[in-house]
Order: C-alpha cells, then structure tokens, then sequence
C-alpha cells in the first residue's frame, strides 16, 4: 500500500511538473506596426505595446516582440529579423501591403500562423495569412454618406481622402453607396494623406476653389483636426459640419458635449491590433479555431452614445 501511494504522488509530481513544463513552453509573437505617424497609429502603438503586456503576463513563457517602423522597405526588414528570431507567429498591420506581401508569405511559407491587420494586400487569402482582423472600411464610408445623405440631403461636399491604398477606396466604395440615390453632390476628392497637416492645405484649397460647401467628409479624424483648423482661419460660417472617423478621445469629447461642427464620429478602432494579438495568442495556446476573417462593425458615434467610447488616458 505504501508503494502505491508512493508511486501516485511521485506520478502526481511528475505530472504537475509536465503540466508546469508546458504551461511555460517558450513561444513567441512577433508584432509589426507602423510608426506612428498620425493619431490613429499612435493609438496602434499604444494598444500593441498594452496587449503585449498583458498577454505575456497571462502566459508564462511567451514572448510578445512589438516592432515599429516608418515605411514599407524599413517594415519588410523588420518582418525578416522578427523570422530570424524564431517566432511562432506574426501578426501584422503593413504600412502599405502589398509591398509586404514577399516578406509576409515567407513567414506564412515557413509554417508559422500570420494575421493580417486592417490593411489587406490584393492577394489576402490562405496563402498568405492565417487570420485578418480588420474594421469595416466600405461600411465607414457607407455610414458617413449615409448620415450626410439623411441630415443634408442636398449638400455640396468636399471629400478628404487618405493614401492611395486599397482601404481607402473600399472606404470611397462605401461613401459613394451611402449618398447614392439622393442629392448630395460631391463637389471634389483630393488626398490628405491621413496626416492633418496635409488635409489643413487642402482644405484650405478647397476654400479658395468653392465659394459653398456644406459639409467636409474626411476618412480620420486626425484629418478632421487639420480640416477644422482651416475653417476656422477662413471665418467661413457657410460649412455646416464635418465627418470624420476612427473614434479620437478629442472628436468623441466635441460629439459628447453637442459640438455642432462634430455632430457625429464613425468607429474605427486602433485597438483592433490588440484583438488581433489576443486571437492569435488563442491560436497558439488553445484549440479554439481562429482562422478566417474578424471584422469589428462602423458604428455611427452620436451624442448619446458617446460615453461608451470615451477613453480620455488613450494616446488616440
């Protein structure tokens, strides 16, 4: 009897011990971000670098690489030593994706899980990635128009685009589905490049070019700082408001206190690359299936919502 009960505990032990083993079994996760280059990257930032925390802390041996880098060559070389490193999985947010797609398929080619984040390439399926998680960009500027289209429906607009990236035309795409069928005329479309320094001058050629425009649609609302800091220097009285989107603690605060120029904000989270992150830890730590595509809804933020998106300490 004694043998036995010494034999149990000694497997009682060893199993413990085996569990422990691989609870802390060593893994890693590498994150390629942008740099943050305007505010909704720096939120991109914020939240990858938040989320890696917490995984890391929720996982003993895993280790969480965040890398940044400033544009597409600098962010395919990052993807590369990240592979160099040894890392199970990548989760990534290009900076512009199709010149990444070479560097994120060898990652993919070499067995390890891929997300793609919110910037797909021409080619995104199987063969490239494992999981997208993204926003809806055709409903963002489908909810834009759409509220425009209801509130002034025979508004003369000016457009604000962003770069010159597959998202911002599924976001055009989306725009042009919501004012379609009523009389909201779109007097102009130029690029601000996601930068609010970029939308200040060409709102401020739109302002020389037009002698009335009712409302601005711009696809950020770093843009939308840009844009109203040119109204404002024009004394124009003729804009009745401008639309954003991302869901800026500062564009959520003027819809919250009934800022008549920020009647409104679409959703676009940067904290999707914290989802991301946390998917894919699930991919490699559990059984749940996670493959596929994941895409977190538009919603249109007004003043009696707006609390719930309020996040006044987010860099964003």
């Amino acid at each position: 009897m004694r043998k036995t009960m010494l034999s149990l505990t000694v497997a009682a032990v060893a199993l413990a011990f085996a569990s422990t083993v691989q609870a802390q079994e060593t893994k890693t996760i590498g994150v390629s971000i942008p740099a943050a280059d305007h505010g909704w990257t720096a939120g991109v930032v914020f939240h990858a670098e938040r989320v890696a925390k917490l995984l890391m802390a929720e996982h003993p041996g895993l280790n969480v690489i965040v890398k940044t880098s400033p544009d597409p060559a600098t962010q395919a070389n990052a993807v590369q030593d990240l592979a160099v490193q040894g890392i199970d999985a990548l989760v990534i947010l290009p900076s512009d994706p199709d010149p990444l797609v070479n560097a994120i398929k060898e990652v993919k080619d070499a067995g390890k899980f891929v997300t793609i984040v919110d910037r797909a390439p021409s080619v995104n399926d199987s063969t490239v990635r494992d999981l997208y998680v993204a926003g809806n960009n055709p409903a963002l500027g489908e909810v834009a128009g759409k509220y425009i289209a209801e509130t002034t429906p025979d508004a003369e607009v000016v457009v604000i685009r962003g770069l010159p990236i597959p998202i911002d035309q599924q976001r055009q795409d989306g725009f042009d589905k919501g004012i379609a069928g009523s009389n909201v005329k779109v007097l102009d479309r130029q690029f601000g490049n996601w930068n609010r320094d970029d939308a200040f001058k060409v709102m401020q050629d739109y302002l020389t070019k037009y002698q009335k425009i009712d409302v601005v649609w711009c696809q950020d609302d770093d843009m939308a700082v840009g844009v109203l800091e040119a109204i404002a220097q024009s004394k124009r009285t003729d804009i009745k408001y401008v639309v954003g989107g991302a869901g800026s603690k500062d564009m959520i605060k003027k819809v919250m206190d009934g800022d008549t120029m920020i009647p409104v904000d679409v959703l676009y989270p940067p904290a999707m690359v914290g989802t991301a992150m946390e998917m894919t830890a699930a991919a490699l730590y559990s059984q749940v299936p996670v493959s596929g595509t994941y895409t977190i809804d538009a919603t249109l933020i007004t003043k009696d919502n707006a609390a719930n998106y309020y996040f006044p300490d987010s860099p964003f």
